[in-house]
């Protein structure tokens, strides 16, 4: 339900603020800000998905909880996403998503709300054989005689 309300609103604030801000500073600089607000967002997207990857590949070297940077990672997404849809207040949230400080607080606030049943690691892939598992790999082969393809579709 929530989500259905957000959906509603978002849009209604948007075109609001366009009106506003339009009517202050006209179009074309409306749509300056607009378009320079999603570049800046691009390349600042870059620059903090590269540092939360860099933080998740450290999380994993030293078999940490990776939960954390996953978050942050998840953040930068919606912050991307938010960005490069035109609007003064999703630009906003978005940039707000950019920033650590905000980040960790909503991280914060999430690990209170979220209760995780189980988390664990495995050093690498797990295989169970039995003593009548034998791999290997097989072709098939003709017996002398047949035709190789039955269909006669193709030629030899």
């Amino acid at each position: 339900m929530w989500l259905l309300i957000a959906f509603m609103i978002i849009p209604i604030v948007e075109i609001g603020l366009f009106i506003q801000v339009g009517g202050l500073i006209g179009l074309w600089p409306t749509l300056a800000i607009v378009i320079l607000t999603a570049i800046l967002g691009t390349w600042l997207v870059r620059t903090q998905g590269a540092l939360a990857l860099n933080e998740l590949r450290g999380s994993f070297s030293q078999q940490g909880d990776p939960t954390e940077a996953l978050a942050h990672g998840a953040m930068i997404l919606i912050a991307g996403v938010l960005l490069v849809t035109p609007g003064f207040f999703t630009d906003a949230l978005g940039f707000a998503l950019l920033t650590p400080p905000f980040r960790r607080a909503a991280f914060a606030y999430l690990r209170k709300r979220v209760k995780v049943q189980s988390f664990g690691t495995t050093a690498g892939p797990q295989r169970t054989h039995d003593a009548t598992t034998i791999e290997g790999e097989f072709v098939e082969v003709p017996p002398a005689g047949e035709p190789r393809d039955p269909s006669g579709w193709t030629r030899d």
